[in-house]
């Protein structure tokens, strides 16, 4: 049985698309019988209502096409794997969708991930870059007709590289998403620590326009985390949260298990 990545870029491979420009959504979704209309909704960017093999997903028109293309891809994602379910529409805040702990929620957003930023069109640019900044992969975002938020995510789903991106407001961390490849024993910090380069943009404004190096203990949990360096970069982004990309050193993918981690977690 096929994962739900692998339905969604199936969809891409059996029309043939071999471009990013020419991931044209719409069209996608009415070859699979859901049609998408563009009209106002209150409190949600898109809903989706369904009868035999036909589909109209209503889509919020946004101004920001990223996301209006993620969500017809969300919706796409309940039309392809949710049919007789009932769910909830898709709310304005991505925050909440990421946080969210409904399962069909989650993988109509992982089915979204993976036909708008197929893995065999995506992997191979990440790859050209090394280990990319904001700065590219807002360059990614434009050529996939992505958001930012989207980009840096798939970034991590791909586990190509040992990079955490994550969502922290000043009181705390709002969500993550960790590349699968890296140990467990690494617990990000639930609260800001006031070294890091995202406090500083959340409290002072302060810009980090590069990937600069910083101390792990600014960031992990671990007792250890101050023998290690991360690659820090930030920005702003939804609400007055920072978006966060770290990158751990190779060194840190090999570190020993830390038990008082897991006694903590267990606890």
């Amino acid at each position: 049985m096929m994962s739900v990545g692998e339905r969604a870029e199936a969809l891409v491979s059996e029309l043939g698309i071999a471009d990013p420009k020419d991931l044209d959504l719409e069209a996608i979704a009415f070859d699979s019988g859901m049609e998408v209309v563009y009209e106002h909704l209150t409190g949600c960017e898109a809903s989706l209502v369904g009868y035999r093999d036909r589909a109209v997903a209503t889509i919020k028109p946004s101004g920001v096409r990223g996301r209006e293309r993620f969500s017809i891809g969300h919706e796409l994602g309940h039309w392809q794997l949710h049919r007789g379910h009932s769910f909830q529409c898709r709310v304005d805040d991505p925050s909440s969708n990421l946080s969210s702990n409904k399962t069909i929620e989650k993988e109509a957003d992982r089915f979204a991930s993976h036909l708008l930023l197929p893995g065999f069109l995506f992997k191979p640019r990440v790859a050209h870059l090394g280990k990319p900044n904001f700065q590219q992969l807002s360059e990614l975002a434009e050529e996939f007709e992505t958001s930012l938020m989207a980009t840096a995510i798939r970034l991590a789903a791909i586990d190509t590289l040992p990079v955490i991106v994550a969502s922290y407001r000043k009181e705390g961390i709002v969500w993550n998403m960790t590349a699968r490849d890296i140990p467990f024993r690494w617990k990000l910090k639930d609260r800001l620590d006031g070294d890091s380069f995202t406090y500083d943009l959340l409290t002072q404004g302060k810009d980090c326009p590069r990937l600069s190096k910083q101390s792990a203990d600014a960031w992990f949990e671990n007792e250890d985390a101050d023998d290690y360096e991360v690659w820090e970069q930030c920005i702003g982004s939804v609400g007055d949260t920072a978006l966060v990309i770290l990158y751990l050193q190779t060194s840190m993918m090999n570190a020993r298990s830390d038990w008082n981690i897991n006694k903590r977690r267990s606890s």
